[in-house]
């Protein structure tokens, strides 16, 4: 009898061994996909930066027209640079990360936009519509957000930990212009980012205008996504372990990050651009985002552009339906 209990135990500790040496292998597996998506620094020695981006392209929509008006805004921009004055400023995160952004000052003006890269960015992808703004008036400010580009971090914060330092970037201009009528203009990762900054009850009403190109609805979707297209794996229940491991390490949920939840507490006028051929966010999550968003708003959908090409797909229709919705609105706050 005693013999057998031994070989009970025995046989139960071995178990309680495989099991544990299983979920330690699991725990390594999540961290690992955690690094490999959201830490730029591990990104880089997966050569993932690249891998992105080819697949990225693969993703977009291949017509002449997109290539040539890219071509185009690329050149205007280059022209641009050349004699626009520019200043490079930087502020402390809340957690103490030194964050970077580019500012083109305007005389005499009080409009301002911040420019919001997307995942894997950085400020300079969007200095076309820095030239655009600048063109209309409006003084811009571009930052790196977190981890990428020259901003530090040690993790993408996929809007969440992105929209507390856009509040701090705000600060920043209203030290400079108490007087400031801010819009928010955001790509990808960029727009949920100001999409989120709107949900908080303190954001100044400076900020008068969001413009959200090709907007996700919430980061643990998206986070769901990429585990699927990118390594194979099922959302469950690697992306509720990811949640876990991220606050652990990253000091946030990827379920906070949810830019539907904040648009349907927002009181910020809000332009929605997606194209309707993007095979890397839906549109149909700007049209959710849209219908879920409780003030002023439209919509705009650009056929046959794919991820980020409205803009050069149809530039004409995409930046003159910005300037009548921010002429439009900012006349509604005087």
């Amino acid at each position: 009898m005693g013999g057998r209990k031994r070989n009970v135990r025995k046989a139960a500790l071995a178990v309680i061994g495989i099991a544990g040496v299983l979920l330690a292998i699991y725990f390594l597996l999540v961290n690992f996909l955690v690094s490999a998506a959201l830490v730029p620094s591990f990104m880089k020695r997966l050569q993932a930066f690249e891998r992105i981006t080819d697949e990225g392209y693969a993703l977009q929509v291949q017509t002449s027209d997109i290539q040539e008006n890219g071509r185009t805004a690329l050149a205007q921009t280059k022209e641009w640079l050349k004699t626009a004055q520019r200043q490079k400023v930087s502020i402390q995160s809340e957690d103490g990360y030194t964050l970077v952004a580019e500012v083109f000052p305007f005389t005499d003006n009080h409009r301002w936009v911040i420019l919001l890269h997307g995942y894997t960015g950085w400020k300079e992808e969007l200095y076309p519509f820095a030239c655009w703004y600048h063109g209309e008036g409006y003084q811009v400010l571009a930052p790196d957000l977190r981890c990428q580009g020259e901003s530090e971090g040690d993790f993408i914060g996929m809007g969440w930990t992105d929209h507390y330092d856009c509040l701090l970037w705000i600060q920043y201009i209203l030290s400079l212009d108490e007087e400031a009528e801010i819009v928010l203009h955001g790509q990808s990762m960029g727009a949920a980012t100001a999409l989120m900054v709107t949900g908080e009850e303190t954001l100044p009403s400076n900020v008068k205008a969001v413009i959200s190109d090709c907007a996700y609805t919430d980061a643990y979707s998206m986070f769901g996504e990429k585990i699927k297209e990118w390594f194979g794996l099922p959302a469950f229940p690697f992306v509720d372990s990811a949640c876990l491991v991220l606050r652990l390490r990253g000091g946030y949920n990827l379920k906070d990050a949810s830019a539907l939840d904040a648009v349907a507490k927002s009181r910020t006028p809000t332009l929605f651009i997606h194209g309707e051929q993007d095979a890397m966010i839906s549109v149909g999550m700007s049209r959710e985002l849209y219908e879920a968003a409780a003030w002023q708003k439209e919509l705009l959908i650009i056929e046959n552009a794919g991820h980020a090409q409205s803009q050069d797909k149809d530039p004409d229709t995409y930046y003159s339906t910005i300037r009548t919705f921010l002429d439009k609105t900012l006349a509604k706050q005087y």
